[in-house]
Order: C-alpha cells, then structure tokens, then sequence
C-alpha cells in the first residue's frame, strides 16, 4: 500500500505555491466568491490569480484568460465551475503545472443520474490521467492553518492556529458543525477537509498525511462510505502507530442484498456492525453524534486515553457524586473499592468516617484547603484500583471563581509534572465558553474539561473499550500458520463446488464437510435417499434422531417444515421421512437427499456466523442462537482474523456470555468449544475470502464438554461482489 504518494498529494493540496480561482464572479454569496474571500482574509501568502476570459478585473483584482497566460504555472485550482466543464479543465490546468485543486461543483452521480454517473466515471479517470490530489467534487473547500491556504466557504471567523485536531469528511455542512463546536471549547482544528465525492483524495490519503504531523493529537473522520478498505486499514494502522487518536462519525447503512439475506448472519450484520468491527482492529473510535465527537475529541486532545474502565473522584456534592455512580452502571465502568493505604490516606486527609466508598465527596474539609484537595486527587492517582482521576470543576466564564482557577492550575501542574493516571474535570450539565474560560482553558493544556456526568463516562467507556479492542487486535495468537491438508483440500471442494454454479447455497452436508475440516464438530449423521435408508441409519446412529430435508435451493429448513426432532424408532422416522417430502414439494424446492442426525439435548444453543459486508469485508458473529437468535439479536461482531482472546472477548460482550459460565446454579458449559469454533471461522474467512458470502453455523449446541454445528449455512460469494476483504 504506497501511503507515501498519498502523503505527497495531500501536501501538494495543503500547502500550495499559488491558487487559481476558475469560476469567480462578483455575485453575492457565491461558493467562489467566498473561497476568495478567506483566501484574503485569512493572508494566504502565495498568489492569487483568476481566471476569467470574459473579463478583465474582479474585485479590483486582474483576470486571465487561460493558464498559459498567467504570471507562473498554475499550482493548486479552485474550480467552481458547471460540472461538464470540470475534467477539460483539469486536464488543462496540470498540462499547464498546476498539482492540486479543490473541485466545488456538483453534478457527478450524486443523485443517482446515470448521466450525471458517467460524468463523474470521466472525472476521475481525468484526475488518475493526470495525477492530480484533488478534493471533492461537490465539496465546500478546506481549512490548513499550517499555511494559511483556506478556500472553505464560510463567512462565520475562523481560529487559524496550528494543532492539535485534524477534521476530514465527506459532509462539510457536518465538518462546519464540529469545528464550531470544538472552537466554543477552546479546541483547535489545524486542518479541516471536505472531501466531498472523494473522486480524486479520499479519506485513507488525509489520513495518512495527518499521522506525520507531529503536532496533531486527534483525527476526527466524517464518513459516509469507504472505497479503499485495504488503504484505509493502511492509513489508520500508520496514524496509530504515530500516536494518533482516531475519532469516527459513520453514517449510512449497507443493503447486501438478496444473497446476504438468505444468512442470519447477513441480516443481522448491518453496515455499522461491520465498521465497528473492522474499527475495533484498527483502533479508531466510532461515536454516534457530532456532540459525542467534540466530548471524545476534547478527552483525547487533552487528557489522552483511559487506561481502563476504574473511576475515581472528587466531587463537590453527594448529588453529583449519585449522578457520577449511575451513569458508571450506564456505561459499564465501575467507581471500585479504594485500596486499604488509599482508604487511610483519606481518612487522615478529610477526618476518620469522611470517606464513604468512591467517588468521594469533596465538602468542607476538601474544599477549603487547597492541601487537602491535591493531596486528595494524588492519593486517587496513587491507588492502584482506579484508572482515570476526575474531579469537579468548571472552567469560570468570567474572574471571580478565584478556588476554582486554583485548583485547575493546581491539578494541571501536577499532570504536566507527571501524573500517574488520566485526570479530567467534570461538570454536571453541558454549558457554553467565554473567552474567558478559553483562556483559561489555553493555561491547562494537559487536562481535559467533560461536560455532563452522562457523556463524559459513556465517552470515556467508548474509548476505554476500544482500547481494549485495538490490544486484541493486535496480541500474539493471529498468526494461525499454514493451512493443514484437510483444510487445503475442503477449501478446494467449496471453490469447485462454485465454479460448477452453487451460487445460491451449499447444502447442509457440504458445509458440514468444511465445518469438520476446520476442527467444528458435528452430530453423527448420514445421508439417505429413501424411507428404508432412513430408518437403517437411525438405528445405527441410535434413537432418537433428527431428520432433515438436504437441497441447495432450502435456506431455512424450520419455516419450511422440513426438520422433524425427536424421532424416538422406526415407526416415526418413515412418517417423518414422509411429511418432509410433502412440506419440500409445496415449496417448488427440489429435495436432493435427507439427513438423519443424532438428537443432541441439554446444553446452550449458540450462533456463529461469516458475513461479507459490501464495504467493510467479512465479519465474525457470536451470540445467542436459535429460535430466539433474530428476537433478541443478541450478537457480537469482530473481524478476521481470530485469535482465542478475540474470540472470548467477542463472547463475553454478549448476554450469552453469563448463561455459559452457568447462570443461576446451572452447570457452567465449554465455552472454550465456542472459543476454538470462532478461530477456525476466521481461518475459514482467510482461506476462502474469494468464495465466501456468508456462513451460519444455528445451532452451535455448546455442552458440558465440547461443542457441535447442529446446522449449517454455506452462501458462496456472488458474480460481481465488491472486492473487500
């Protein structure tokens, strides 16, 4: 993956040596106009030229007729101009010299236009012709503080200030939002980029720009759909590796389909499941609202990541510190017991009986010394129990808070002298800025200020698990070695099997075939063709058993009768064998064979699954199976590949989870059956990702010991997939 030319492009497109305006006119309020505007009033340092052969001079300013006629080759364009003139012009502005442009216009299949389609199918094969790094089309322009070079087109005043945010998106009018948002909390965005269709620069390329500017602590990501998977998996591994936190607002749901929709696990892996998996690995953060992106970024800008789920407080109330308890219980974090020295520490700082439990509450003997508040707050940063330190305190909007601005001084020189732990303030209600509690905001760069019990501890949650998640992501146990010869030879069955037209399904005992392959065990079985043959297997498997209709055409077998349990002798097999034969009839669906099956009871029925999400690739599912699977839609998702610790965690974040550990005095089941089950669905989601659609393994009967595949779904990939891993 060549993140270097990306990281070449966007610079050219940051940092430009001049900027030429096609498509100004002395029009209010037009997208040009204001481009130009900015560029004036935020003092971009290279020229600016226009390019206008109907007229002479705008805004006092001279007009050319061309590139060629201008001063010096043209370096970065900024086009508004009618969609149908856009790839001419750019074909001409880079024989000319120019290397980037930012491309306002709209009209390249935004609407679904098939002719709009084509011309945006013209448009970027102009800009892969030419090598352009091109933002947009039907984009609003960007903001670089670095160099000054802002085109974005909005009239509100900009902060122009380097570090520590880098905004990038494919909704300006969003990115406008958040930067408005961050900028009240005294947050600086140094770049904000509007990537609009991305039919040049997309966001992996921002992405991997960002993660060599030292100065940038936080990416903030807008995304409506990813195009380069690979790339994009690229860029943020790289981003992470330099320390960058990675922030992700996701919009849109996938449709896979009508080849999806025949799997469980295709119905109930949405577009955001599947990101959220595939984000779980790269470490970028997904949040659900543009209010939780600016607390996230505010956390993560200042204070850095949580190193785990263990609050401590300091609280100026006992209501807040009731506020603080429950949103923990929200959010899955936990204010723990205090270790015994910590416990007596506080004791001794606040007076013997004070302390009740943690968070603690500030009061009187807190409050009124400035010693007994530090040595509170560095007491909860020594105890070995709790993770992240939060204290109440609001920024003051205006001078006469004075114990307020000394205690965040306070606990602001002590983090920049080295705190052990994450210390953030707290309030209990969301509020606005002043300039003057931006101010001193500006003073307390190392901590961050959280507004609202609420959000704080669920953003704080979010992060905390995903960093949990990355960890996983990336611990040892991935690396699953070379494929055995049974595997080999079960992975070329199913790519012949394919090639010979099984593109609707795999019957049952197909993948039941790749199933064992892998290590998944199954029920004893066999496959029969008539009544007669039936009961003689049933009598060798032993009674009672399970009959079941076998087609490729058959998704569902229960909704269409064709499972008959607990068939006890001979008797009941052939009445079985019977009705299945009728139900398959009166569905149009030709019965291949019948399987006769060992009945399996007792135990925990699981569901494990294999997706392909058209855009994120392929997906691990775990959850609570059976006729309750899409009712409660118990399910956790994870991307390949799967190591046991991914796998037990994808269990654990399940309500399944307790149930086989034993829940209420039952006997507590083999979850490592289940374990061992995921990681070889993973290293069947490596093995065939060019075949593979979906598989659904419901039930996975997990027992005392052990664990079986009590049915099996195998939809192959079909012509024309999109190609994402």
């Amino acid at each position: 993956m060549d993140l270097e030319a990306s990281k070449k492009k966007v610079a050219a497109l940051t940092e430009p040596r001049n900027a030429v305006l096609i498509g100004v006119s002395e029009r209010p309020g037009s997208w040009a106009t204001r481009a130009w505007r900015n560029l004036k009033r935020y003092e971009f340092p290279g020229p600016i030229y226009l390019v206008n052969p109907r007229r002479k001079e705008i805004f006092d300013t001279p007009c050319y007729p061309d590139f060629q006629s201008l001063p010096e080759p043209p370096d970065h364009l900024v086009v508004v101009v009618p969609a149908p003139a856009v790839p001419e012009l750019l074909r001409s502005g880079a024989a000319a010299g120019a290397r980037s442009a930012t491309v306002f216009s709209s009209g390249f299949g935004e609407a679904f236009d098939a002719e709009a389609a084509a011309l945006g199918h013209e448009l970027a094969a102009v800009i892969a012709e030419t090598g352009l790094a091109v933002s947009g089309p039907n984009c609003m322009g960007n903001i670089c503080a670095k160099s000054r070079f802002v085109t974005l087109t909005e009239d509100r005043p900009l902060t122009l200030r380097q570090g520590p945010v880098a905004l990038v998106g494919q909704s300006g009018g969003m990115l406008i939002y958040l930067n408005v948002g961050l900028e009240e909390r005294g947050v600086n965005a140094e770049y904000l980029i509007t990537s609009g269709n991305e039919a040049g620069l997309g966001t992996p390329d921002y992405v991997a720009f960002f993660a060599d500017q030292p100065e940038l602590k936080v990416i903030v990501l807008y995304i409506e759909a990813i195009t380069n998977l690979e790339k994009f998996k690229a860029a943020c591994r790289a981003a992470r590796r330099a320390g960058k936190a990675i922030v992700a607002v996701k919009l849109g749901q996938s449709e896979g389909g009508r080849v999806a929709a025949m799997a469980h696990t295709g119905s109930l892996a949405g577009a955001m499941e599947a990101f959220d998996a595939v984000a779980a690995d790269l470490g970028v953060i997904r949040v659900d609202s543009l209010d939780d992106a600016i607390e996230i970024t505010e956390l993560l800008a200042h204070t850095g990541m949580p190193r785990g789920r263990r609050l401590g407080a300091v609280t100026h109330s006992g209501a807040f510190r009731g506020l603080l308890i429950e949103a923990a219980e929200r959010n899955g974090l936990t204010f723990p017991e205090l270790a015994a020295e910590t416990t007596a520490k506080l004791n001794a700082i606040l007076g013997v009986g004070s302390l009740v439990g943690n968070p603690t509450d500030g009061g009187f003997s807190v409050l009124t010394s400035s010693d007994n508040f530090k040595a509170t707050i560095t007491a909860l940063d020594d105890d070995p129990n709790v993770d992240m330190v939060l204290f109440q305190e609001r920024l003051p909007r205006e001078p006469g808070s004075d114990r307020a601005e000394h205690h965040i001084a306070m606990v602001e020189a002590m983090v920049a002298a080295g705190a052990r732990k994450p210390i953030a303030a707290v309030v209990p209600i969301s509020h606005s800025q002043s300039d003057y509690s931006r101010a001193l905001r500006a003073k307390a760069p190392h901590l961050s200020f959280l507004q609202e019990a609420d959000k704080a501890l669920r953003i704080i949650a979010v992060a905390a698990r995903c960093e949990a998640l990355e960890r996983l992501g990336s611990a040892p146990g991935l690396d699953r070695g070379a494929a055995t010869s049974a595997e080999i030879a079960a992975c070329a069955k199913l790519r012949a099997l394919v090639k010979a037209g099984a593109t609707a399904l795999v019957d049952e005992t197909q993948a039941k075939d790749l199933l064992r392959a892998y290590g998944i065990a199954t029920p004893a079985e066999a496959i029969v063709h008539s009544p007669d043959e039936a009961v003689d297997a049933a009598r060798q498997i032993g009674y009672p058993v399970v009959l079941k209709a076998v087609s490729a055409k058959l998704t569902h077998k229960s909704d269409a009768g064709a499972v008959a349990l607990h068939l006890a002798d001979d008797v009941a097999v052939r009445s079985a064998y019977s009705h299945i034969a009728a139900n398959v009839r009166r569905t149009a669906v030709d019965l291949d064979a019948m399987l006769v099956c060992r009945q399996i009871t007792g135990g925990f029925e699981f569901v494990l699954g294999l997706h392909r999400d058209p855009e994120m690739g392929l997906v691990v599912m775990a959850g609570s199976g059976g006729v309750l699977l899409e009712l409660i839609k118990d399910v956790a998702f994870a991307a390949p590949p799967i190591s046991r610790a991914k796998a037990g965690a994808l269990i654990e974040r399940t309500h399944a989870a307790r149930l086989l550990r034993g829940y209420r005095g039952a006997a507590a089941l083999d979850a490592d059956a289940a374990v061992e089950a995921l990681v070889a669905l993973g290293r069947i989601a490596e093995d065939l990702a060019d075949v593979v659609q979906s598989i659904d393994i419901n039930p996975f009967i997990v027992l005392p010991r052990g664990g079986l595949a009590l049915d099996a779904l195998f939809v192959p990939r079909a012509p024309g997939t999109p190609n994402q891993q």
